[in-house]
């Protein structure tokens, strides 16, 4: 199984975003989206509505999972195993 990992603040989520996970979905068996969150920055939604967009913009691709993470992404990785 091939999972890859797209991370960002998605504050807001874009229609740039979506295509970009539209495309990686039909390559690989799962992609985790993943929104970071620094409490160092100021952000304009905050992590739980920028969560539920997400989670609504995606929720009809099976293979498309949504998490934050607060630390290095490839941390997040490695712990979920991804090797993209």
């Amino acid at each position: 199984m091939i999972k890859a990992v797209f991370a960002g603040s998605f504050d807001p989520p874009t229609f740039g975003h979506l295509n970009i996970i539209e495309r990686a979905r039909k390559l690989f068996d799962e992609i985790h989206v993943v929104i970071a969150v620094n409490n160092n920055k100021k952000y304009l939604f905050s992590v739980e509505e920028r969560v539920n967009f997400m989670k609504n913009l995606t929720s009809h691709w099976e293979n498309v999972i949504v998490n934050t993470w607060d630390s290095l992404i490839v941390d997040y990785a490695r712990k979920n195993e991804a090797s993209v």
